[in-house]
């Protein structure tokens, strides 16, 4: 998900202030469009006053307002109160739950990606797997928001989830035990001499948090590292201004992103200020099939830039930027209002962001048969306004014959993590052969 703003209440009421309404006004509205609401109230009406049931004029228009947005894309709806406070709890990075990423493919619930330090990715749930029951109860036909529901709950409780996890014959079953979902969004840590900041999701202070690592990164080292690996991958995404302090960390100059509304002239610029954190030295960026929105940001910014090797797998393909409206102290719009580019142009909309180098995760024994969900896949979803070729979409780029080894024989090397190891064995290379920049040649620290 990419948020971008959130209207309270008295902003949009205001808002709404500043629009007379007019006999000319009303007047100039295309006539259609009430010809349209005319049978829809008809609709309303015949279905209050006939249907085989009573039903409450509030589950009528909040399935016709469901209806409408659900029309549109995947990514915007509707949000009552437990949805509203679902959405806020989850970017702040603390709720009760299992730590998933799901979406809905034809009625059944698939996972997107499972957040790392969680109950999920700790049972081993991968993306691709569909959950088809939570506790013997049948999942399908519920809609996203319900099924979510279902899965979270108060920390300590159990929960048994039926996976089908293609590639293998036979379902089977994960029992769990909810937990309180405090993200840690920003680690590092120090291997070989280059420092790895794992980024898991763009929630608030994402940004000072990795120039906080960046910093104890060096101070560990008592000087700047080899290079950096910059670890996005099941990073679903978050914030919009979170994602371009993160790219700005690593940047000297430069335009990070730009969003796009629907009028040609509707584009606003972000760019990277002056001071890059790294000193200039050698940076990965490792991606895969989970990396995406504000993780594509990062990534594509970065590239774009040539400030960084891209490895991996190509990204989600999330590139449409959501606005959170308030509508009242318990409901909101989750609205589509725009398109983000990467500095060049692209935009990563269904296509995601392809890695400089593949690199497959050799380390996972199913990484073959493993069927991933990107946003191609999504129905609805809004198609890029660049063209891209559907039959690339399906694919990634053809892997490295190199790339030869089983997880059995990684693993009898220690190795437990071939997409990193692969990335720490490139850095060291290149920080080996990378000139020694003295203070002021290169980027300078930023004063946060």
């Amino acid at each position: 998900m990419m948020i971008r703003k959130l209207l309270p209440p008295l902003a949009l009421v205001g808002a709404l202030a500043l629009v007379p309404v007019t006999t000319s006004t009303v007047a100039a509205a295309d006539v259609d469009t009430y010809k349209e609401l005319e049978t829809f109230m008809g609709v309303f009406e015949r279905v209050r006053g006939n249907y085989v049931d009573q039903v409450d004029d509030h589950t009528l228009i909040k399935g016709a307002i469901d209806g409408m947005l659900a029309s549109l894309d995947p990514h915007s709806s509707y949000l009552e109160a437990s949805d509203f406070q679902q959405l806020k709890t989850t970017t702040e990075g603390n709720y009760g739950g299992l730590g998933l990423s799901v979406s809905m493919e034809d009625g059944t619930v698939k996972i997107i990606t499972p957040t790392e330090d969680t109950p999920a990715f700790r049972a081993g749930l991968k993306a691709g797997d569909y959950i088809t029951h939570i506790n013997g109860e049948l999942l399908y036909g519920l809609d996203l928001d319900e099924a979510v529901e279902k899965m979270r709950g108060a920390p300590g409780s159990g929960i048994k989830l039926s996976i089908v996890r293609p590639g293998r014959d036979k379902p089977f079953d994960v029992s769990l035990v909810r937990e309180r979902i405090v993200l840690r969004p920003v680690k590092w840590e120090i291997k070989d001499g280059v420092g790895i900041v794992n980024i898991n999701t763009f929630s608030g202070n994402v940004g000072q948090e990795t120039n906080a690592a960046l910093a104890a990164i060096d101070k560990a080292l008592g000087g700047k590292a080899l290079g950096y690996v910059v670890d996005l991958r099941s990073n679903p995404g978050g914030l919009l201004d979170q994602a371009i302090e993160v790219s700005d960390a690593f940047l000297e100059r430069g335009e990070i992103v730009s969003e796009r509304g629907r009028a040609k002239d509707d584009i606003e610029r972000f760019y990277a200020k002056p001071g890059d954190l790294t000193g200039g030295r050698p940076v990965v960026v490792l991606v895969d099939a989970g990396s995406a929105s504000a993780a594509e940001i990062v990534a594509g910014a970065l590239q774009d830039q040539r400030r960084a090797i891209v490895m991996g797998e190509k990204s989600f393909g999330k590139g449409s930027v959501q606005s959170v409206i308030q509508l009242g102290p318990e409901t909101a719009l989750r609205l589509t209002t725009a398109r983000y580019y990467t500095p060049s142009g692209r935009s990563v909309q269904a296509g995601g962001i392809d890695p400089d180098i593949y690199v497959p995760q050799l380390s996972d024994p199913d990484y073959k048969d493993r069927r991933v969900v990107r946003e191609a896949d999504l129905r609805r979803h809004l198609i890029a306004q660049n063209k891209v070729d559907d039959e690339l979409l399906q694919k990634d780029t053809a892997p490295d014959p190199r790339f030869s080894m089983t997880a059995a024989e990684l693993e009898k090397k220690g190795i437990k993590d071939f997409q990193l190891h692969y990335a720490l064995q490139t850095l060291k290379r290149l920080g080996a052969a990378a000139p020694t920049k003295t203070a002021g040649a290169g980027g300078s620290a930023k004063s946060r």
